[in-house]
């Protein structure tokens, strides 16, 4: 059993550490580094990237589109495994929690990096067509950014009570949050039950929203009758992707976290094997859907298709297609059917590996097709002829990836990173339930 003193003392914020300022200190660079390069990008214009013509969508969308996938961890490790009471998922919800509103604001975000008028956003919602999915992309990113925001606000009010009481002493200046944002938490019979009721509104809210989201990004490509993007296929692929990109950063994250803060004794061996296992079905699923996504054009043998795949299984792309494919998805899917391939430092470095591949997956999706237009490349310089990153490109990208690490890295500063009040309460029913037993 779990002593409750000391657990609220483990979970409860602290200060950074040193090594904890030097990683703000290294993530703010990087941040700002990006800010100076995206001023430069308005002042001059889409000319610093190289994004032409035929490349509208370069890596600024493969990025977006990967922080909606991983912002899909607040439906699949959230929501489901909260409705079903999986007892094991309670150590780590708080932090896919986390992840999903750190994705989904820097998806908003990027969208709007990527528009060369940010000014002109309003447009948007002035001149919508209810038939494109951009209107309804505009509509559903604010909607799961809100759902995300409540999905993490509302679980959090009585352990922002618990912390109060907690801080009483010493008072650090943070503190005196705990106690506004607790709404005046008494733990009564009432506030229970209609806690408990709105985290089950909110869990049922975000699955459907979640999906939604994953369907509707997918439609941005499907509907513009691309090679490569012209499939029914590419809902379910999005979002059988956005399961393993969520999973795999979840896993990540809760390596890092779970050293940092030496919260071995709370997310142990188990909840680690348990996530592997999520992630090895995330995998399979996957997998099938991209045999689905490449078998069928193979096999249709459209001149068009036939070149799309000739560029991904042989030609300019195929060492970023093998590598993805094999090194962030087939390898790591064997390496987690074995249990010691499930341990927390094994599991770490094949999470990473999935990471990566997830994002630049997005850059392979986007990227090749629009090489391949509807009229032939013709009469234009060059270097329209094939597309890579300018430099403002990629520091802006990476400035993205930092401020989604540094929003994660602060509200894990912050906030009960595992839930109080929810570990407590299991606790005490575990006990009464061997009481009956015996």
């Amino acid at each position: 059993m779990v002593n409750y003193d000391v657990f609220i003392k483990d979970i409860a914020p602290r200060k950074f550490s040193i090594r904890g300022k030097t990683w703000v200190f290294f993530l703010a660079i990087i941040i700002v580094a990006g800010i100076i390069a995206y001023i430069d990008q308005l002042i001059q214009g889409q000319v610093v990237t190289n994004m032409r013509d035929y490349v509208l969508w370069g890596i600024y969308i493969s990025n977006f589109v990967f922080f909606v996938a991983t912002s899909f961890v607040g439906s699949v490790a959230v929501a489901i495994l909260r409705l079903t009471k999986n007892p094991w998922r309670t150590p780590f919800v708080r932090i896919a929690e986390i992840i999903t509103v750190a994705s989904i604001v820097m998806a908003g975000i990027t969208i709007i990096i990527d528009m060369a008028r940010p000014d002109r956003l309003l447009n948007l919602f002035v001149h919508a067509r209810l038939q494109s999915p951009i209107t309804w992309d505009v509509i559903i990113i604010p909607t799961y950014m809100a759902i995300s925001l409540l999905l993490l606000y509302f679980p959090l009010i009585p352990d922002f009570a618990l912390l109060k009481k907690h801080f009483e002493k010493t008072k650090p200046k943070w503190s005196k949050w705990y106690g506004k944002l607790s709404l005046k938490w008494t733990g009564s019979k009432i506030q229970k039950e209609v806690h408990a009721k709105s985290i089950a509104i909110i869990c049922i809210m975000i699955i459907p929203v979640g999906i939604l989201l994953q369907t509707v990004d997918a439609w941005l490509f499907s509907t513009t009758y691309r090679v490569g993007w012209d499939s029914t296929n590419f809902a379910p692929y999005f979002i059988s992707g956005a399961f393993v990109s969520g999973i795999g950063s979840l896993i990540a994250v809760i390596y890092v976290v779970r050293r940092a803060k030496k919260l071995e004794h709370y997310i142990t061996d188990f909840h680690f094997d348990k996530l592997g296992k999520l992630l090895v079905l995330a995998c399979l699923i996957y997998i099938y859907f991209n045999i689905n996504e490449y078998a069928m054009p193979l096999f249709n043998s459209k001149k068009a298709d036939s070149e799309h795949l000739q560029t991904l299984f042989t030609g300019a792309y195929s060492f970023p297609f093998w590598i993805v494919t094999i090194g962030g998805l087939v390898l790591p899917t064997i390496l987690m059917l074995f249990k010691k391939g499930r341990k927390p430092l094994p599991i770490f470095i094949v999470s990473i590996l999935v990471v990566i591949g997830a994002w630049w997956k997005r850059y392979i999706i986007v990227t090749p097709t629009l090489m391949h237009p509807f009229l032939p490349i013709q009469g234009v310089p060059e270097s329209w002829h094939n597309y890579f990153p300018s430099l403002h490109e990629w520091v802006i990208t990476s400035a993205t990836l930092a401020m989604a690490l540094l929003i994660i890295t602060l509200l894990v500063r912050y906030l009960p990173i595992i839930p109080i009040q929810r570990t407590m309460d299991e606790q005490e029913l575990n006990k009464t339930e061997n009481k009956t037993a015996l």
